[in-house]
């Protein structure tokens, strides 16, 4: 009975250290640990590397939609991504009267799968260096990879390099990119 007990009171603290293991190996982004069993919202909320795509989020609407059930690939443009627009482009799309706009360009960071890098590479691979991703806004982008580096190129021809892969979220997955993606309409 007591060999029973250490078993069970081991398996308990392996399992509980390989839950430990499991969050602590997501990168940190912005400066914050981002955890597997917290959604996207709760995540990005913490990452000082994006305070204007969480508050365009919130100015979307779309809080709720990312913190649903998913499961999503969102491709997370950072603040100097933000700032590489024109002037006066992100307090624009911030106004009310421009939140269709806005979510349009938003929803076009967005897939509904999880997709992790090395599916992603593997699709690119299979559809000999360029796969098409089709984004819940409707928009199409291509996907490709240079030097080990996943790429999007969006609709204008802008080109976003996927600068830290693989943030697993409980409803999908980030993937940090350093470019906004603009719908070609």
């Amino acid at each position: 009975m007591l060999n029973r007990i250490r078993t069970l009171a081991l398996s308990t603290a392996l399992v509980a250290a390989g839950a430990v293991t499991a969050i602590a190996a997501n990168p940190m982004v912005g400066g914050a640990p981002m955890y597997a069993n917290k959604n996207i919202v709760e995540n990005a909320v913490n990452s000082k590397d994006h305070t204007t795509l969480v508050a365009a989020v919130k100015a979307a609407g779309l809080v709720e939609t990312l913190q649903g059930e998913g499961p999503f690939t969102v491709f997370a443009p950072t603040n100097e991504a933000f700032a590489q627009l024109p002037d006066g482009t992100v307090e624009t799309l911030l106004k009310p009267e421009n939140k269709d706009q806005l979510t349009k360009i938003l929803t076009c960071h967005v897939v509904s799968a999880k997709a992790m890098s090395d599916a992603i590479s593997k699709m690119i691979a299979d559809d000999g260096g360029k796969h098409p991703v089709k984004t819940v806004g409707g928009c199409e982008f291509t996907a490709m990879q240079k030097d080990g580096k996943i790429m999007i190129e969006d609709g204008k021809g802008n080109v976003a390099t996927v600068t830290i892969a693989d943030v697993e979220q409980s409803n999908g997955v980030i993937h940090v990119i350093d470019t906004v993606l603009i719908p070609a309409s």
